[in-house]
């Protein structure tokens, strides 16, 4: 089975009536776009709505393969420096409503993590767990694993919000922060990221 690669859903992080600022071509040239954030592999995107519409940000938007209501196509894949001051300032708040939509979807990561090398563990790259808090993981979860973020914290003791930690992940894995990606897909190898099947 091949894998998708694509997202069907974005979260609108900031429209742009009169495109992108740093779009050297003049106004009345230029196309709107907005900045979304895709829901499934956290993708940074620009699309370009249909003609009339007007996209606010938190607004989910379908993006996939077949007749999308709002969007006439996807532009390009942008990187985390591509984005407006408005987009920065909103993705902490999508990316925190992300995690409460599919909170399993993160748990999972804390029933599942593994060791990197022999002396660096994946739950070590979640800001705040430290290798005293990484063991106390790896014992509860032997026990049985964690069904919730409120059983995470009641059975690891020091591990507080973890939602927002996982939150505080996302948002460096998406400026490219550190080279190892737990929840955001990999930057594109292509220069623009243009062209390329979101």
């Amino acid at each position: 089975m091949v894998e998708k690669k694509y997202e069907d859903r974005g979260i609108v992080l900031d429209f742009l009536p009169q495109g992108h600022p740093s779009d050297p071509r003049p106004i009345h040239l230029r196309e709107p776009i907005a900045q979304i954030l895709g829901d499934t592999f956290f993708t940074l995107l620009e699309v370009v709505p249909l003609k009339g519409v007007t996209l606010t940000p938190h607004e989910r938007v379908f993006i996939g393969k077949g007749e999308r209501a709002k969007v006439e196509r996807i532009k390009r894949r942008v990187g985390y420096e591509d984005l407006t001051a408005a987009a920065k300032a909103e993705l902490p708040s999508v990316v925190e409503s992300l995690i409460a939509e599919s909170p399993e979807r993160f748990i999972e990561f804390f029933n599942r993590a593994a060791p990197l090398t022999t002396r660096f563990h994946q739950l070590e790259l979640i800001p705040g767990i430290g290798k005293k808090l990484m063991w106390a993981v790896l014992e509860e979860r032997k026990k049985r694993p964690f069904a919730d973020f409120d059983d995470l914290e009641k059975r690891v003791k020091g591990l507080t919000h973890p939602k927002s930690l996982i939150a505080k992940r996302m948002e460096m894995e998406l400026q490219g922060a550190d080279k190892y990606r737990i929840f955001v897909r990999p930057p594109s190898r292509r220069a623009s990221g243009a062209g390329e099947a979101p």
